[in-house]
């Protein structure tokens, strides 16, 4: 009986986890809790199967000692998502993009709109929040169709997520596969090349299709009376492209960015220092009401929750690593990567992870614990995990990578159908890739 117990121990402890993370979803509490309830559990294994605590917690810090490169990222990402809001230089995109969109081209111009600013400030929810709110807006008053809008903002906010230099799910790939940032950086614009290209297309059919009949104007004057659009607002968004594509690390290339957008927003904004720190660290707010709805948040305190799921997630991957509790299932994922190729077998993972965990951050350390020991090159492991769960995730309607921004957009899970690009990038790279090699 206690042989049976000690095979199914680990099953159960996944089954109490699990239950946790659809009761969190059920009712709306924060995914810390599961999450600490399966630590709790995979702890409880351990000891189970003989590890003293005091080992089992050596195991947890080592797993999170390998996620500090990641961490203090985060914090300046933070920081940056809040001074670029207070700089102009997110405003300056919104406006001027919105500006730029003629009756016949609304869908593709969200997409595009989209795009350009995840790229910049690399994570989805940002996009969705400031940009997405405000096309989804203009949807809805101009008579587009808001469920295609909304796929095609979805689109735009995952093309950075993957990319951006201050994307924290792909730097958490690149990290955790040892790979170059820089050169990931160039596979993931090369692989982005096709899958774009139709997206535009599929995009600019749909907006033929729907046509936007006015424009409410009354956001973008409202933009223009709060922030001084000039071109030094652009600054902070130039320098990060330039220095992460130049080879500077992620973490002073963040820096300098956000150092630049502090500084804009005292010379050019107005703005105090105080206020700019504050905001840094608080999130900013700015003065009008009726852009509170866009442009309200970032901040280090932003964080707080992803802060959270890398630490905790870190400390799963270590406990997991230390205690060999998943070598079975390693095995056999390997077997199937053996037998499938790599890249169909990152995505059968990511799909299975991303559906039972509900989330990026876990879905891409169990990539990196399921698979990573079939990968020789750590440009292609890393290249491999940003096609797949960065994107996937967005495609599995309970994850939160999905629900959190098609509720800031105010649309049903329907719109994921429309979200085009989410599925083309896999799709394309998975019959475009050569096993072993880099794009």
């Amino acid at each position: 009986m206690f042989r049976k117990w000690r095979k199914m121990d680990l099953l159960i402890a996944f089954i109490i986890f699990l239950a946790g993370v659809l009761a969190c979803l059920t009712l709306k509490a924060p995914l810390l809790y599961a999450l600490l309830l399966g630590l709790l559990c995979f702890i409880s294994v351990g000891m189970k199967r003989g590890f003293a605590f005091a080992s089992l917690g050596k195991m947890a810090w080592d797993g999170v000692k390998t996620s500090y490169t990641v961490l203090r990222v985060l914090v300046l990402i933070g920081c940056l998502t809040a001074l670029w809001r207070a700089s102009g230089t997110i405003a300056f995109f919104v406006y001027y993009g919105i500006k730029m969109i003629t009756p016949n081209l609304f869908i593709l111009m969200a997409f595009l709109l989209t795009a350009v600013l995840s790229f910049g400030i690399g994570t989805s929810f940002g996009v969705t929040g400031t940009a997405g709110v405000v096309l989804m807006i203009l949807a809805r008053s101009g008579g587009v169709n808001e469920i295609i809008t909304a796929g095609a903002i979805m689109s735009g906010a995952y093309f950075g997520e993957r990319c951006s230099p201050a994307s924290s799910s792909a730097l958490l790939a690149v990290t955790l596969s040892k790979a170059d940032s820089r050169e990931n950086l160039k596979i993931m614009l090369k692989t982005s090349i096709i899958p774009t290209i139709f997206t535009i297309l599929i995009y600019l059919f749909l907006s033929l299709r729907n046509p936007i009949s006015s424009i409410d104007s009354g956001i973008l004057n409202e933009m223009k009376t709060e922030f001084f659009l000039t071109w030094p607002v652009l600054i902070p968004a130039a320098a990060l492209l330039c220095l992460a594509l130049g080879g500077m690390k992620v973490f002073y290339a963040v820096g300098i960015s956000g150092l630049l957008a502090l500084v804009i927003s005292v010379y050019v904004q107005g703005k105090s220092i105080k206020s700019a720190l504050m905001w840094a660290f608080f999130g900013y707010s700015p003065d009008s009401e009726m852009l509170k709805a866009v442009f309200l948040g970032g901040g280090i305190i932003s964080m707080k929750n992803v802060l959270a799921i890398v630490i905790i997630s870190s400390a799963y991957s270590g406990i997991f690593k230390g205690t060999g509790m998943l070598e079975k299932i390693q095995k056999q994922a390997g077997v199937l990567g053996e037998k499938i190729g790599r890249f169909p077998a990152q995505l059968i993972v990511s799909f299975c992870s991303g559906g039972l965990f509900c989330n990026q951050t876990i879905g891409i350390i169990m990539a990196e614990q399921m698979l990573g020991g079939v990968y020789t090159d750590p440009q292609e492991k890393a290249a491999d995990v940003c096609n797949s769960i960065i994107l996937t995730a967005g495609l599995i309607p309970w994850s939160v990578a999905a629900t959190a921004p098609l509720a800031m957009l105010g649309v049903g899970t329907a719109a994921i159908f429309y979200s085009v690009f989410l599925y083309l990038v896999p799709i394309v790279y998975l019959f475009t890739k050569k096993e072993g090699k880099q794009q």
